[in-house]
């Protein structure tokens, strides 16, 4: 959607690069966000790290991110109008400038704009 809207995005590869945990700190600011907002729960292994009860800490939380880094959410976007997790993808055109005349969706959906 971004590029559809004509974009040159800087993709980052976390789940092969990984997260440090100021960069990871760093994006949860810029969102005014806790780790447990963007904790993945579908297809991690969150359960079996216990990280889903509610009296798990943030910071036991972003220290299991930073090991498993499947468990962020994603994507998150950074834009100069703000940083956002973009779930579902339309969130993102509000961080945008501009948006793409249309845009269908990997799965068919067409996002009417």
């Amino acid at each position: 959607m971004i590029e559809a809207a004509g974009y040159a995005p800087t993709i980052v590869e976390y789940r092969k690069t990984g997260w440090t945990r100021d960069k990871l700190g760093d994006l949860l600011a810029a969102m005014d966000a806790k780790p447990r907002d963007v904790l993945r729960e579908k297809g991690t292994p969150a359960a079996e790290l216990g990280l889903l009860d509610p009296s798990v800490p943030d910071e036991a939380i972003l220290e299991a991110m930073v090991e498993h880094p499947i468990l962020v959410n994603r994507p998150i976007v950074v834009t100069p109008k703000g940083t956002k997790l973009c779930r579902p993808s339309e969130a993102v055109l509000d961080l945008l400038d501009r948006q793409p005349d249309q845009f269908t969706k990997e799965d068919g959906e067409v996002v009417r704009l």
